[in-house]
Formats: C-alpha cells, sequence, structure tokens
C-alpha cells in the first residue's frame, strides 16, 4: 500500500466501532491517551503557527505494541487536546517487512523549516540491514504529511557492531540544523552527532556523549538543549539497562566546534516506574516544555483490556537550578482546570494516626500538601491516596525524616504492579517538606519541594476508592497547610 493508503487505513480502524474504547473506567480526566489503541513515546513536540502539536507513537488497530505509526493531537494551551488524523504509518521498505507485521515508523522530532512541519523519524524492521534509518516527512498544513521521496536521510549508522540507532532529535543552532540519536557500542550508550544545512544530506560529527560505564548500554531517545541563563546544555536519555535508572539528565556545556557535550552533573529524572522516553520543546515564551511516555515496558497495563494502552505526563516546564539540577514543574496552565476547593490549615497528627479527610475525595484531584519536619518528631508522615471505605486499598506517599527518604507505595494500589518507588529528598531551607500531587483516575504524579524530585506512576484502584488521609508513623508529624482542588476532565467521554 502506499503511504496514504495506509494513513487511511489506520484513520478508518480508529473509527470502527469494533476498536472503539470499551469501558472508561481507567480512562484519564485530563492526560493525554490514545483514542483507541496502543500509545507510547510523545514525538515530535512542537509550537506550530501558534499551536502546541504532540505526536506519538501509535498502534491504531490493536491496544499493544504493533507496526509503530505516528498518533497526532493539538492544543492551543497546553490544556484541551484535540485529535488529528495519523499522521504517519509505515509504507516503505525501511519501515515495515515483507509480511506488513513488524517494523514501523519509530521515534523522532518535529522543527519548522520556514513554515514546513518536518518530521525526522527512525525506519525500522527488524531482520534488514541495517535494521534502523533516519527518515523525513513534510507537511505545508501541519496535518498531511508526505514522505521525503528519495527515502532514508541517513541510510545506517556510522559503523557495524553497534546496538540501535534511532530517536534523532534535531534542533537548528544558527543557521546549521543538527540532530543527535540513540546509539551504543561496546557496552556503552552513546548519543551521536550530526549536522545539515537542509535537513536532507546530513555529515557525522562524531560521539556528543557516552556514557561512563555506568549508564546504560544503548540511549534511547536522546534530547540536547540549552537551558537557563549561563550558556548550560542539559542532555536527556532513556537508558537501556541500567536498572532502575529509566531517565537519566546531565547538565554541563555543549561545544559545537568540537562536537562535544561535557557533563557537569548527573541524576535520574523522575524516580517513578512509568516515565519513559521524554521529550522537551520550546514554546514562544521561551519555556523548555517537557511530555513523557506515563508506563513503562514490560509492565502490567489493566487498561489493556479496556481497548486502549498508555498515556502521557501532564506538561513540564523545565529550569536549571544554580547547583545544576534541574527542576521540573507543572505548566501553571492545569490551573485552568481546578474546580471545587478546599483548605486545611495547620494540623497535629500523632504519632500512628490516620486523620481522614471527608471533605477531600475523588479519582481527579490536584493536592498541595506542605509539612514541617522542623516541629516533627523523627517520623513517617505524609498522605495516602485513593483509599477504599475499608482502608484495604490506597497508595501511600511517605516521607521518612531519619534518613531524609520521599516514598511512594503501590503495593496496595489495586490491579496494577505495585511496588516502592524512592528518591532522596532534603527539606528545604525553612524545614519544610512541599508535595504537590495530580491525581487521575489512573495515575499520580508528585512534584516534590517545588520540582527538586518528580516521582510518575500508574496505579489501577477500584473507581469507588477516591478518600484521601494524612498518617504519621513512629512520632509525629505537622501538616502546615493543605489545598486540595477538584479536576474537571478534557475529555467528553471521561
Amino acid at each position: 500500500m502506499t503511504h496514504q493508503e495506509q494513513i487511511d487505513r489506520a484513520n478508518k480502524a480508529l473509527a470502527d466501532p469494533a476498536t472503539a474504547i470499551k469501558d472508561n473506567r481507567f480512562r484519564l480526566h485530563y492526560h493525554l491517551m490514545p483514542p483507541a489503541g496502543w500509545m507510547n513515546d510523545p514525538n515530535g513536540l512542537i509550537q506550530f503557527k501558534g499551536e502546541y502539536h504532540v505526536f506519538y507513537q501509535h498502534y491504531p488497530f490493536e491496544p499493544k505494541q504493533g507496526p509503530m505509526h505516528w498518533g497526532h493531537a493539538k492544543s492551543a494551551d497546553l490544556v484541551h487536546w484535540e485529535h488529528l488524523p495519523v499522521a504517519l504509518a509505515p509504507s516503505e521498505p525501511y519501515e515495515l517487512d515483507g509480511s506488513g507485521s513488524a517494523g514501523g515508523c519509530w521515534s523522532g522530532s518535529a522543527v519548522d523549516d520556514n513554515g514546513v512541519l518536518s518530521l525526522v523519524y527512525t525506519g525500522h524492521v527488524d531482520g534488514r540491514n541495517p535494521v534502523e534509518v533516519q527518515c523525513l516527512a513534510t507537511s505545508a498544513d501541519g496535518v498531511h504529511f508526505m514522505k521525503h521521496p528519495a527515502g532514508p536521510i541517513i541510510p545506517g549508522p556510522p559503523e557495524e557492531g553497534g546496538f540501535g540507532f534511532r530517536d534523532p532529535k534535531v534542533w537548528k543552532y544558527e543557521d546549521v540544523w543538527y540532530m543527535v540519536v540513540g546509539y551504543g557500542k561496546d557496552g556503552l550508550g552513546k548519543a551521536l552527532l550530526y549536522a545539515s544545512d537542509d535537513l536532507r544530506k546530513w555529515r557525522y560529527v562524531g560521539v556528543a556523549a557516552e556514557s561512563d560505564g555506568t549508564m546504560g548500554n544503548m540511549w534511547e531517545c536522546p534530547d540536547l538543549f540549552p537551558l537557563g541563563d549561563h550558556g548550560r546544555h542539559v542532555l536527556i536519555v532513556s537508558p537501556m539497562n541500567m536498572g532502575a535508572t529509566k531517565t537519566l539528565y546531565m547538565t554541563g556545556d555543549f561545544d559545537y566546534g568540537s562536537g562535544r557535550f561535557h557533563r557537569r552533573h548527573h541524576a535520574r529524572l523522575d524516580y517513578g516506574f512509568d516515565f519513559y522516553a521524554p521529550q522537551t520543546m520550546l514554546d514562544s515564551r521561551g519555556r523548555t516544555i517537557l511530555f513523557g511516555w506515563m508506563n513503562i515496558w514490560g509492565a502490567r497495563m489493566p487498561e489493556h483490556a479496556e481497548g486502549w494502552m498508555g498515556a502521557l505526563t501532564v506538561p513540564r516546564e523545565l529550569t536549571l537550578a544554580a547547583d545544576g539540577t534541574v527542576r521540573m514543574l507543572p505548566v501553571p496552565e492545569l490551573e485552568a482546570l481546578r474546580g471545587s476547593h478546599t483548605a486545611i490549615g495547620g494540623l497535629e497528627i500523632g504519632a500512628d494516626t490516620f486523620i481522614p479527610l471527608p471533605q477531600i475525595r475523588g479519582d481527579a484531584l490536584e493536592i498541595i500538601a506542605v509539612f514541617d519536619t522542623a516541629a516533627s518528631d523523627e517520623a513517617e508522615f505524609g498522605l495516602r491516596i485513593r483509599c477504599s471505605e475499608d482502608g484495604s486499598e490506597f497508595t501511600e506517599i511517605v516521607y521518612r525524616k531519619a534518613d531524609r527518604k520521599l516514598l511512594m507505595d503501590r503495593g496496595r494500589s489495586g490491579s496494577g504492579d505495585g511496588g516502592i518507588s524512592e528518591a532522596p529528598l532534603s527539606p528545604m531551607e525553612d524545614g519544610r517538606i512541599k508535595l504537590h500531587l495530580f491525581i487521575d483516575r489512573s495515575s499520580v504524579e508528585l512534584f516534590a519541594n517545588d520540582g527538586r524530585i518528580t516521582v510518575t506512576n500508574r496505579i489501577y484502584p477500584d473507581p469507588s476508592s477516591t478518600a484521601v488521609r494524612l498518617f504519621a508513623r513512629q512520632g509525629a508529624g505537622v501538616l502546615g497547610c493543605l489545598d486540595a482542588w477538584e479536576m474537571k476532565s478534557i475529555w467528553p467521554e471521561t
């Protein structure tokens, strides 16, 4: 089939009642999800002609991974989204095998080339040599895309024997286009650098950055960009085979003359189980905005039974602190979704005590809770959210003062995977711990101490589990204040 025929087939499948969502139990209220079928990595984040565009890895026929297409949605405000027709479908020999059942238009990025929306992506076919190539598709209207007639713009990796060659992120500096591509060789994850004058003919510059031997053996979804006012750059990667670390950021200096990134600091970008393949864009206000895939490979995904799979995080703004660490906070546009508000003043939480908050309940909430560690004992304290009435089901967010650890425990969160996310967190200068939570029907995103630490997890509780409780253990805790808002839905079906 031609590319347009494959696109038409995909869009027809999404409109077919047989493909429609079977149950809304876990459908999210205010996150970007596929209309049906499978979603993974965010791709092609861009503000184009005044609107925000998000593309994503998509299989429209079933809620499982298949030959990857590019789903597409746009927004005027980063909050309310309109699904657009599928943008890319595998149709070429370097994107689809002979059976039509494997391969795909894998992850990539988008740029505005003098009013032409240009997608740069990886064509992937297992068993082909090379397996992965870099490709180009363009659009004048930002909706309908034509693939480059000459085929791949980079026909293969720079050398044999590598592990992966995918996920191009493209940007322009002065009059030259640059691209980083994820790669691995000799057990080391790498970001390869290319340059071009026209997005079509590319020259290999070299290895922009690589693992020190502890950072995974292949770097998926590299993203290199300036951040802050002092010329610093940030490199974000999703390292393969690095244990619990699924996303990693590095801050440092990038030298366009040598094509090398010089790392000064590195850390996990998010400490949850369900955060992968993040990508950034620069908007017209000069903000660096990030989305991540709010799932992870190998996890149990209960929404699969409902006819869909996958979601993206809320949009987050990145800033660079003076100490070289990255801060990540939800964009303020999300405040437009705030509904009914509840405020609670100072409150002591006795040792080994649970305090129900009957005035706060729901499956779509924003909560900001501030605890005073200076006035607390050497206690564990925090919140239980999505609690059942009998207390048997809940997700626990706890701060452990003794060793300065923040934890999110999914051991009794419902039908999905369990596990405890753990992150280091020191109190702020005034001794406070600030927990900013975005709770949706099957997700929770935690921003601690004004974005110093984030934890992103999917949870799958019973729909009736909507209560919130405060608690303290092994000593008393002190709540300084708590604000909670019911969050409005952006989707008619939820």
